[in-house]
């Protein structure tokens, strides 16, 4: 099928992301949160994301204008029933996305496809709430996402090929490369770089090294963008405990136990630059 019409769930961080790249690829995009202030945030995010494009020469105001234009808000998922794809990017709780999957169904034409933007619960369990398991499929892309090229395609038993082969078109239609992945937790990233972080974390209990001299190693030593205590901070320690406590359960492998300090340091407030404080001190940036 022919995927002109997008629908986002969700106008967060990854939501507003997805639904930004969505609309400067042409695509006639609406962005569903569940209250006006929330949907308001996130459009002021993808008016920020696209002003800082066309400081840096990327875009002209007359392209901001026309991408801007293929973004509708609203917070009824009535007004979802016409698109072609449903991305789901709100919070990381089954319960509360089977249950908006399930009232979709209900709501959305037959034939659209449904996607979940989840880092780490399997697709299968949300598929399963829908009666579309043939046209259920994760695109999990990476943030920020108009800066990163990443989707991760994973498919259930039951997704047909030819959704399949849409959501790859798709994925290279809105800029990015997509790559298939099994649907194990964690998916392929995840599945790599979660043991990685925690892996640093635990290195720095056992006084391994400092934590500025952990992060300088894998930079210098692997040629890391940035180390991954640095990287913790970026995704957010609450974030990564969230997901790790996620894979724990799925896999039952020490790799994916979150290490005390972790656990402490996220009790503590400590979730990296978002609350201005994680590994490094960010109060005064």
């Amino acid at each position: 099928m022919t995927i002109d019409r997008v629908a986002v769930l969700g106008c967060g961080l990854m939501g507003s992301g997805i639904a930004e790249v969505c609309a400067r690829a042409g695509l006639e995009t609406t962005v569903r949160e569940v209250d006006d202030d929330l949907l308001e945030a996130g459009l002021g995010r993808i008016r920020k994301s696209l002003g800082r494009a066309a400081s840096k020469g990327k875009l002209d105001e007359t392209q901001v204008d026309e991408i801007l234009a293929r973004i509708t808000g609203t917070t009824r998922l009535a007004d979802l029933a016409d698109v072609d794809l449903v991305v789901e990017a709100i919070v990381e709780n089954l319960e509360v996305k089977t249950e908006t999957f399930a009232e979709l169904d209900r709501v959305v034409q037959p034939q659209a496809i449904f996607a979940s933007n989840t880092s780490s619960l399997t697709i299968t369990e949300l598929a399963a709430a829908t009666g579309r398991t043939d046209r259920f499929i994760g695109l999990h892309f990476f943030n920020p996402v108009p800066v990163m090229k990443l989707v991760e395609i994973v498919r259930v038993l039951s997704t047909s090929d030819e959704t399949v082969a849409d959501a790859q078109e798709f994925v290279r239609a809105v800029g990015k490369d997509p790559v298939l992945a099994r649907d194990n937790s964690g998916f392929i990233v995840n599945r790599l770089l979660v043991p990685y972080l925690l892996d640093a974390i635990r290195a720095v209990e056992e006084g391994v090294g400092s934590i500025e001299d952990i992060d300088k190693a894998m930079q210098l030593g692997c040629g890391h963008p940035m180390g991954p205590l640095t990287l913790l901070d970026f995704v957010g320690l609450d974030t990564t405990y969230f997901i790790a406590n996620i894979m724990f359960e799925e896999y039952r492998e020490k790799r994916f136990a979150p290490p005390p300090l972790l656990k402490r340091m996220v009790l503590a407030g400590h979730n990296g630059r978002k609350s201005g404080r994680g590994f490094y001190d960010y109060s005064d940036r």
